[in-house]
């Protein structure tokens, strides 16, 4: 049976801003409220617009930045109260991938002191062996051992994501957050890339949180699916559960703004009202309602909860009659 490696339970992460000089300081809740699971082997998508709170998620995760609130597991161990060398070490079990081929490698650096330099400040491996590890790993994701003494200026972009994905797996994590990938590469590359990041879940038996934009990268990739708009997720469950039959207008939203190949697979286009809402000054109620079609009175005074509805969470107040 699949180990749980991540739990999380109403994970939030606030900051104290000032919207502009000498104004008074205001709480921007970037992430509010994040309950979720994660097993070894499987992926976790989590999908919204820019400003949803996925990125603030991937630095709860990978421990850059602390939670205001909320319980945080990684393998069983509690993240928030952790400190000094068990901390250190519940690092090695995450590692994460940003979305910047060009500007997540430092290019003064060659690839093989980039692919090194994780083990030589976390582990005791001598030089000879750090050097054969790295080799090692440029040949699993798909590169060369002449690559070896290459700097990041002389790859592709897909090449550079191969080496950042080689770099985030040289301690051997359990989870990797993949943070937009792809999004960066040109449209031939990306299905090479994914088809590297699920070959390698299924040697290492990786966890992936994959944070994107696009559900139709999501749909290839992941078993579970968290969208979130405005900080809080609005619909959680399977993928096919939400992809066949989403509830939140929302997700159907996104869902409709998805090319798709299989013309029975395209959904009516769904116009959504204004724009995302400051996170500083979120409306009354649900968060959505200012741009809901479907939203009532009670959208405007009453916050919907997630709830259990058709095999998945969803928050709103109007899912079963839509």
């Amino acid at each position: 049976m699949p180990e749980t490696l991540l739990n999380a339970q109403d994970l939030c992460r606030y900051y104290e801003v000032r919207p502009y000089t000498f104004a008074a300081k205001k709480t921007l809740k970037a992430l509010d409220g994040a309950n979720f699971e994660l097993r070894s082997g499987s992926t976790l998508a989590v999908v919204g617009e820019s400003g949803c709170g996925k990125s603030t998620l991937a630095r709860l995760i990978t421990m850059i930045e602390p939670p205001t609130s909320g319980e945080l597991n990684i393998r069983g161990a509690d993240v928030v109260h952790a400190a000094g060398r068990a901390r250190r070490e519940m690092r090695r079990h995450v590692q994460i991938i940003f979305q910047d081929p060009y500007g997540s490698l430092n290019p003064r650096k060659k690839v093989g002191v980039i692919l090194e330099e994780p083990l030589r400040i976390n582990t005791t491996m001598d030089k000879r062996e750090r050097r054969a590890a790295a080799h090692e790993m440029l040949q699993r994701v798909g590169l060369r051992s002449e690559h070896y003494n290459r700097f990041p200026h002389m790859f592709s972009g897909g090449q550079r994501q191969r080496i950042a994905i080689a770099r985030a797996l040289m301690l051997k994590p359990s989870i990797v957050v993949a943070d937009e990938p792809v999004s960066a590469l040109d449209v031939s590359i990306q299905a090479q890339v994914l088809n590297l990041l699920l070959d390698l879940q299924d040697e290492f038996d990786l966890a992936y949180v994959f944070i994107s934009h696009g559900l139709s990268v999501v749909e290839h990739i992941a078993e579970e699916v968290m969208v979130m708009y405005l900080g809080r997720p609005v619909e959680q469950g399977d993928k096919s559960t939400i992809f066949d039959n989403p509830q939140h207008p929302y997700t159907r939203a996104l869902l409709a703004a998805t090319p798709f190949v299989d013309p029975q697979r395209r959904a009516h286009r769904i116009v959504l009202k204004g724009e995302l809402p400051s996170p500083l000054s979120p409306p009354d109620g649900c968060a959505f309602h200012a741009r809901c079609p479907h939203a009532t009175e009670v959208c405007e005074t009453e916050r919907p909860q997630l709830r259990t509805l058709l095999g998945r969470q969803v928050a709103c107040h109007h899912a079963e009659s839509l």
